[in-house]
């Protein structure tokens, strides 16, 4: 009895356009194909080969004996008495993420994830409680964004306005994947052709990523998981602080800052009598010095693993007025999404294990 080996089909969109020519011309075909592949592939978002219709069958039967393209889908998905909808996506390799469309006045916003799981264990976050799996590669982000577009127009007739990176995982510890997904993504040509200004990296804070981001000519906007004023009190409820404590953020915002002339958000979540009183927001005021910035403070989503509590409006509304009476631009945004845990921190797929293909 003769062991044939187990041919693995190649993912096709971790090729470069000049790799898929390479290709081609290995067997015989014109290296132009590349390019109306790559367009099929990231403008027009084909989940299958017989999709390409303006290619020839032997062409699709050659590209389909070689290469698979490992779709995103949509597992499960929960609309939300606001109009927010959850999405739990499955990847091909059987793991989940999930990602949320937000309805809003004018804006039609996609939060999205980056990891399975997330490595940073912080105390308030559902999604610090999972186990970090692996990264998700630059399709598997793209395609939760595509899905979402064509989600925002089916159910609410409106194109996509924004993104967020806010989902399950940190962004900057898949730093490769999250640039080429937003390149994908802003892409006019072989992408879907959003402008950069309508994406937003959230990061929790790594330093050097953060320094890296501006040397490398990042065009989104950076927004940071701030969400305690003092090392003291970071420290107990995101570890990275530990390593990345508030002088050396301060350090790599203004590098940020300096190279690219651009502003940032700090996410504030304002905790019940943790982080809500007038010293906090003393404190506050001295990090919204470091740099132009924007403070969104956020509305906390319980979660079942953690003790916090949402902090009362006796406490918030003079927390935001301190602010806004020293000149500092804050908005207060309230959740979306809360009943079926779509909202902020709230992210966490209930599967423990990777689902089959």
């Amino acid at each position: 009895m003769i062991t044939l080996p187990i041919v693995t089909r190649r993912d096709i969109r971790k090729l470069s356009l000049d790799e898929l020519k390479a290709f081609f011309v290995e067997h015989g075909e014109k290296p132009f194909r590349a390019k109306q592949v790559m367009e099929w592939l990231w403008r027009n978002v084909a989940t299958s080969f017989s999709e390409m219709n303006n290619i020839s069958l032997s062409t699709r039967e050659l590209l389909e004996a070689h290469f698979a393209i490992n779709a995103v889908q949509i597992h499960t998905q929960q609309q939300s008495s606001d109009g927010t909808i959850k999405y739990a996506f499955r990847l091909h390799d059987g793991h989940l993420v999930e990602g949320v469309l937000i309805p809003k006045d004018e804006r039609m916003t996609a939060c999205i994830s980056s990891q399975v799981g997330c490595s940073l264990t912080c105390k308030f976050c559902a999604t610090g409680y999972m186990e970090r799996k692996r990264n998700l590669d630059t399709a598997e982000i793209f395609d939760q964004v595509a899905i979402i577009a064509r989600q925002a127009q089916e159910h609410f007739g409106t194109p996509l306005t924004n993104i967020v990176y806010m989902g399950m995982g940190e962004p900057l510890l898949n730093y490769a994947n999250v640039l080429k997904s937003v390149e994908r993504i802003t892409d006019n040509k072989d992408g879907l052709g959003m402008a950069a200004r309508r994406l937003t990296v959230s990061t929790a804070g790594i330093s050097k990523m953060i320094k890296k981001l501006a040397d490398d000519g990042f065009k989104a906007n950076l927004a940071l998981s701030l969400h305690a004023p003092t090392d003291e009190k970071r420290n107990t409820i995101m570890p990275i602080n530990e390593s990345n404590a508030l002088p050396v953020l301060k350090e790599a915002l203004q590098h940020y800052h300096q190279v690219t002339g651009r502003m940032v958000t700090y996410e504030y979540i304002v905790f019940d009598n943790f982080n809500d009183s007038i010293q906090d927001a003393k404190d506050l005021l001295e990090i919204t010095k470091w740099i132009p910035c924007k403070v969104n403070l956020i509305e906390y989503n319980p979660i079942a693993p953690a003790a916090f509590l949402n902090a009362q409006e006796d406490r918030l509304v003079p927390f935001m007025k301190y602010l806004a009476d020293r000149g500092v631009q804050v908005n207060v945004r309230r959740s979306r999404g809360k009943d079926i845990d779509a909202a902020c921190g709230q992210l966490a797929t209930k599967e423990g294990q990777p689902q089959p293909a």
